[in-house]
């Protein structure tokens, strides 16, 4: 497996090495520690002042590889290799790093001054949920702190959906690959103006549609061993997470929206609620990867 990381000099950068060092050990995977620096202006100017800004962030650059460099070793990535790309954009910079390396997983931290535990969605964030042709992994603020050794089950957060049913045969492959337990979650949005005799049939109608998700022909004979499945009843995302219970080394994984493009990450509002409230990694699989 080939991971590109990005990485910026703070928590969220040192997170999402611990948690590429997590993907790595459990996937026997290689890790790049990318940087983006921004562009230099290519029209000459008058004097020496472009050149001089230029060799500025070449300087720049080879400092910063440096230290991606030194925190790749202090998380134990002895193997890992720093590269660089330019971009004006962080997101994007990484999306087109990720293509030409055939990278197989983007991984960044949450945005910085975020609530421990959970993921920030920053303006990188923003750009690879919504544009990325790559699977993107986000590691919650602190995870380096206490890291895994390894992962231990993957959560699926299932909407009965055309995209999220491609999605869902690529986490029953990867439960089985790995030998984990796999969980089938979704959230039942609930009002206290709804009488209960209601919300139980509702409640019922998600939970037919879950043990149909993993009984479907096409999926059968992938089926790990441990599929548990959850509906999760509340007012909204935070406190129908906060319901169930997390592993240490708990992965959640989303498919992208039926409203997205096809073969790229598009996160829909219940998704992007669902990943802040998050008190684990979360990755978001491209519409259609499948096919």
């Amino acid at each position: 497996m080939n991971i590109v990381t990005g990485f910026v000099p703070d928590s969220g950068g040192h997170d999402a090495l611990a948690l590429a060092g997590v993907f790595a050990r459990t996937l026997n995977g290689h890790v790049r520690v990318a940087i983006v620096r921004p562009a230099a202006w290519e029209t000459p100017g008058p004097g020496k002042a472009d050149a001089e800004w230029q060799d500025y962030l070449r300087s720049r650059e080879s400092a910063a590889l440096s230290l991606a460099e030194k925190a790749a070793r202090e998380a134990r990535l002895d193997e890992a290799e720093a590269v660089s790309t330019v971009h004006r954009s962080a997101g994007l910079g990484l999306n087109r790093l990720s293509a030409q390396e055939t990278c197989d997983l983007i991984v960044i931290g949450s945005a910085p001054h975020g609530p421990a535990g959970r993921i920030a969605v920053g303006s990188t964030a923003d750009q690879l949920l919504h544009s990325s042709h790559t699977p993107v992994c986000i590691a919650p603020e602190g995870y380096a702190a206490d890291p895994p050794a390894a992962l231990d089950r993957i959560t699926f957060g299932y909407d009965k959906s055309h995209a999220c049913e491609d999605a869902l045969l690529l986490a029953i492959r990867a439960a089985g690959t790995l030998q984990l337990p796999l969980r089938l979650i979704t959230v039942l949005p609930t009002a206290p103006q709804v009488p209960e005799d209601v919300l139980e049939q509702v409640r019922a109608r998600y939970e037919h549609a879950l043990r149909a998700a993993v009984r479907s022909p096409r999926r059968t004979a992938s089926l790990p061993r441990g599929v548990t499945t959850e509906v999760l009843a509340a007012p909204d995302a935070p406190e129908a997470l906060a319901r169930t219970g997390w592993t240490p080394g708990e992965l959640l994984v989303c498919g992208s929206s039926s409203a997205g493009p096809l073969r790229r990450v598009f996160v829909g509002d219940m998704s992007l609620k669902i990943i802040r409230a998050a008190p684990c990694p979360v990755v978001v699989l491209p519409r259609a990867a499948t096919r």
